[in-house]
């Protein structure tokens, strides 16, 4: 029942043409220029997309450390601060506080080890390999068209609604994505070359997005941003106290299972009142 895409129609002409361009000016110029839509005058088509991490690298709240060792992460790519839905405007306090903690603790960290590193030769030059094979392939796809088909198949499937069939099927593309990355080529040599480095970014994108949808079928409730159509409501018997965590299992493959919340301090539930 929307717009001819899927999305709807938002209207703020109605506001004054300068005020739009002073407030909205990269909207204003993108849809101009991209779709040749004046919005001053009239509605542009829009649609959800995919706006925040609000998971990701399970840390230690004080340093940021990851379980594998000398890696820390801060940010967005560091999961557990926002919840299920985070809330406009905390990300900028969560750079400010986890950022600070995260580059103390990895300051400490480096400081244990003086010195130049150690680097093993066979593992360089494993890395090496690894690197160069993408130019030495005659056959294998383009980079940008596994791109695509994972984009399609994460907003399709594991979107603002998901259900188990959507989101069975989306794992079974993902294996079928990462069976093609496999066999990925990026010619044009090595300089000034982006589809060698999303040849990589893919490998790290189609793991990430397994996860999301490992995740997602697991949970059996809706919470936050997180909406099964087959489970509608809160569940927190099974699910209001746990986190859900993904790991390497020992054949390589991701398990999935939960950790528990670690219980709010006092002194911050009294700060909010006796609904936390």
């Amino acid at each position: 029942r929307g717009s001819p895409h899927g999305g709807v129609f938002l209207d703020i002409s109605y506001l004054p043409a300068d005020h739009v361009r002073q407030k909205l000016p990269s909207m204003y110029d993108q849809f101009k220029e991209l779709a040749d839509v004046d919005i001053t005058k009239g509605p542009m088509e829009v649609g959800p997309t995919t706006h925040y991490m609000m998971g990701g690298v399970r840390v230690d709240a004080e340093t940021g450390a990851s379980t594998v060792p000398g890696l820390f992460a801060a940010g967005e790519c560091a999961g557990g601060m926002h919840g299920a839905n985070r809330l406009g405007g905390n990300s900028l306090s969560d750079l400010l506080v986890f950022g600070a903690r995260t580059g103390a603790g990895a300051a400490a960290h480096a400081a244990r080890f003086p010195g130049e590193p150690y680097l093993d030769p066979v593992q360089a030059h494993a890395a090496e390999r690894e690197l160069e094979a993408p130019h030495e392939r005659r056959g294998g796809e383009d980079a940008y068209a596994i791109q695509r088909d994972l984009q399609e198949t994460m907003q399709t499937l594991v979107g603002i609604y998901r259900t188990e069939p959507d989101l069975a099927e989306a794992l079974t593309r993902l294996a079928e994505l990462r069976a093609r990355w496999a066999a990925v080529r990026a010619p044009h040599g090595r300089a000034y070359n982006p589809g060698w480095n999303l040849v990589f970014d893919m490998r790290n994108l189609i793991a990430v997005s397994e996860a999301i949808t490992r995740s997602a079928l697991q949970r059996r409730e809706s919470r936050g941003a997180h909406s099964r159509i087959d489970y509608p409501e809160l569940d927190d018997a099974n699910w209001g106290s746990v986190n859900s965590v993904v790991r390497r299992g020992p054949d390589g493959t991701m398990e999935i299972g939960t950790s528990p919340l670690v219980p709010m301090r006092e002194e911050l539930r009294a700060l909010l009142g006796s609904g936390h």
